[in-house]
């Protein structure tokens, strides 16, 4: 036995999710249409780096959030300095915004962006240490009317891919105004109660957070807590019912959740997340809302802003569970199939030039004989198989199968191209 055969494969990183065809096409397909919809509401492209000052995250996302104090991947640079693979978006855009000056021109300043984000977690179906999203920012404009924009573009997203099972949870975590008076009566809720001392210093640094315990033993405690809908001030009630309002008259369906806490010490007032309960524990396929103190925090104007991450991983996993068909399942759209050297070296030429017309084609390589080439031209999912030998050469033209209609006819070679072209229009 050679040394070589002892060698063991490399296998992806624990809870980093490869993604290869077919599925990686779909996957593809879920977040270009995520962006393409990002794109109607006249949201522009950012490209934000993968890591960051590592007092990003801990000033932006909050100190006393799991993510930050338990996930983040944090480490030291050769320059001694230290950096985090970003954990999530919302922070890397404002500090991109207020870097570049972008919140001096026209308000909102409206971004999208996608990729990979970084926590580490407990690995299980749907939730990675590699995770993708596809998320967008509104930034500059306090208005309710933005907030259901921003909720709309979401389910619209969702609808996109064909998702119809789930469902949007919506609230309000008030303002500065009202927040305070709510957290001094959560506090006085929790510290009567026997938290172990690691719930009760969170409950110290941000209440919120204990609501958002997933032990049942701390969310029995938790269920008489004092809710922030009861404490909203008059401003932030109007904001909410008036997001609301927008939504009714959009028909977009929502139900209030009272409850619900989202993982970011950053948000105010509206504040939403999509729920597939097709996927078990791993719920959440996507959320966000709004942050008004942020850019402030993170040394910027006092602009308010509104944003979601929507999640890619999960969506497909939501696509598959509902067997939703993602994009349309073709590598290509046309196949072409030599018979001889002399057919290949034409149609070497024939692929290249539908390329060039934007049509995606391919052909078989290697010498294959017909019964192989098609069977290649199958698996690409292919609409049409071009099929040229030695007798279609000296003719001039090429055998154009349609494999759908199980019909065939020929065209001459020098008016493929734009036959082609309309025929894939019909």
């Amino acid at each position: 036995m050679s040394d070589k055969s002892k060698i063991q494969p490399f296998s992806a990183p624990k809870g980093v999710p490869d993604y290869v065809p077919p599925q990686s096409n779909e996957f593809a397909a879920v977040r270009n249409t995520f962006l393409h919809q990002a794109q109607l509401s006249g949201f522009e492209h950012i490209e934000l780096p993968i890591f960051e000052e590592t007092g990003l995250f801990a000033r932006g996302v909050g100190e006393s959030t799991d993510v930050v104090s338990k996930e983040m991947y944090t480490f030291e640079d050769r320059g001694g300095r230290s950096v985090t693979l970003r954990p999530e978006g919302t922070a890397g855009v404002m500090r991109a915004v207020i870097e570049h000056n972008l919140d001096r021109g026209q308000l909102p300043v409206k971004l999208a962006y996608a990729g990979p984000f970084f926590r580490y977690e407990r690995p299980q179906a749907g939730r990675y240490r590699q995770l993708q999203q596809v998320g967008v920012e509104a930034i500059g404009v306090d208005d309710p009317a933005l907030d259901a924009e921003i909720i709309a573009l979401a389910d619209r997203c969702f609808r996109s891919i064909g998702l119809t099972g789930f469902r949007l949870e919506l609230t309000s975590l008030g303002d500065n105004t009202c927040r305070p008076q709510y957290r001094e009566a959560l506090q006085k809720f929790l510290f009567d109660l026997p938290l172990d001392e690691e719930t009760r210093r969170r409950a110290e640094i941000n209440p919120l957070r204990v609501l958002d315990d997933k032990r049942p033993e701390v969310q029995e405690m938790t269920a008489d807590a004092p809710l922030m809908l009861d404490y909203l001030s008059d401003s932030a009630a109007e904001h909410f019912e008036a997001v609301k309002g927008y939504l009714d008259a959009m028909q977009i369906p929502y139900v209030v959740n009272p409850r619900m806490v989202r993982g970011l010490d950053y948000y105010t007032k509206t504040c939403f997340e999509f729920v597939h309960d097709g996927l078990g524990a791993q719920s959440g396929i996507g959320g966000g809302g709004r942050y008004d103190g942020l850019m402030e925090q993170l040394g910027g104007q006092p602009l308010s802003g509104i944003g979601f991450g929507l999640g890619v991983d999960r969506a497909l996993l939501a696509a598959e569970v509902e067997k939703a068909q993602v994009g349309d399942g073709r590598r290509v759209d046309v196949y072409g199939v030599p018979l001889g050297d002399a057919a290949r070296d034409q149609m070497v030429t024939i692929i290249n030039d539908l390329r060039r017309a934007g049509i995606r084609a391919d052909m078989a390589y290697g010498g294959r004989g017909l019964k192989g080439a098609m069977k290649g031209a199958d698996r690409a999912g292919a609409r049409f198989a071009l099929v040229l030998g030695e007798s279609e050469l000296a003719a001039g033209e090429v055998q154009v199968k349609d494999l759908a209609a199980h019909e065939q006819h020929t065209v001459g070679l020098t008016g493929l191209v734009d036959a082609l072209l309309q025929e894939l229009k019909a």
